[in-house]
């Protein structure tokens, strides 16, 4: 059991017991001892060497990636932690992808082949490379669509599908990147990082929104920005999580399969969530779609 299970059987909202990121950094006795790793995240505002990146264009994914590497050429933690949610309209970004698959998946998918190398040239037996991937509860909704119709093509559009489907090729970016690179010291962990009040309800409409700060039971599981990093924090110094990967976490634990998929903002992960032959469709189809033979 998660040393986390008890603060987290009944959350009361925003502040209440659940940890932040900084309680997990201190928990696993690091604090003030990462200096000597280089750790990038996506999605930030500020930070050490930010690099600004459009991640609706794979030009702009790809002159961030080269910023970066003219600056280090070795990288022990990658987090894929930006993106959107629920657009209302298929809407397309800059290269012709749908936007929420463009953007929370293809763009860092290319954003972690350009960064590979230094990936693996940073691992040590005493600390192997770690890409973490910032994936949502919204994927138990539905997985990832036909190589042909990522984009809709086939019609069918609908903003939580879509965003769903993104969220599921988040969890096989992480579970291919583990079978692939693994026995070489690099792993991939996925999670849903729990309910933040952030921008990125940005796309929602009023009432939806409204809705939802009206429900006072949804409210009592949302979290402060501070514990919505929480688990993001864990998978990528947690101890526990030295030298392993393809596993999907929540509420700073391994999660269980889900008992009701048919609830989208329910907890657990969903059987197609773990689908060797879809995870290794998807990653064929990426490196296509972002410009790798």
């Amino acid at each position: 059991m998660s040393r986390y299970a008890a603060a987290h059987a009944n959350p009361q909202g925003p502040g209440d017991a659940r940890p932040t990121a900084l309680q997990i950094i201190k928990d696993e006795g690091v604090e003030g001892r990462l200096h000597d790793k280089v750790i990038v995240i996506t999605g930030t505002s500020s930070g050490i060497g930010i690099e600004t990146m459009d991640q609706e264009s794979l030009d702009s994914v790809r002159l961030a990636a080269n910023s970066i590497l003219a600056k280090t050429d070795k990288i022990n933690i990658l987090v894929n932690n930006a993106g959107i949610m629920a657009v209302q309209t298929l809407q397309f970004t800059k290269d012709g992808h749908e936007l929420q698959f463009g953007t929370n998946h293809l763009s860092h998918f290319l954003f972690f082949e350009l960064l590979n190398p230094a990936l693996l040239a940073a691992t040590t037996p005493e600390f192997h490379s770690r890409v973490v991937v910032v994936s949502s509860t919204a994927h138990l909704r539905n997985g990832i669509n036909a190589s042909d119709n990522y984009n809709f093509e086939k019609g069918g559009y609908a903003p939580w599908g879509a965003y769903a489907q993104s969220k599921t090729a988040n969890i096989y970016m992480a579970n291919e990147l583990e079978r692939r690179y693994g026995s070489q010291g690099l792993h991939g962990i996925s999670l849903h990082p729990g309910g933040i009040m952030t921008p990125l309800a940005k796309h929602l409409p009023q009432a939806e929104l409204e809705n939802a700060g009206n429900d006072g039971e949804l409210f009592k599981q949302f979290k402060s920005p501070e514990q919505g990093a929480a688990t993001t924090v864990w998978a990528a110094i947690g101890k526990q999580w030295e030298g392993r990967g393809g596993k999907y976490l929540a509420e700073c634990a391994e999660a269980d399969p889900s008992e009701d998929e048919s609830n989208a903002f329910g907890s657990g992960y969903a059987k197609h969530a773990f689908d060797p032959e879809a995870e290794g469709r998807l990653w064929r189809d990426s490196l296509r779609l972002v410009g790798f033979s």
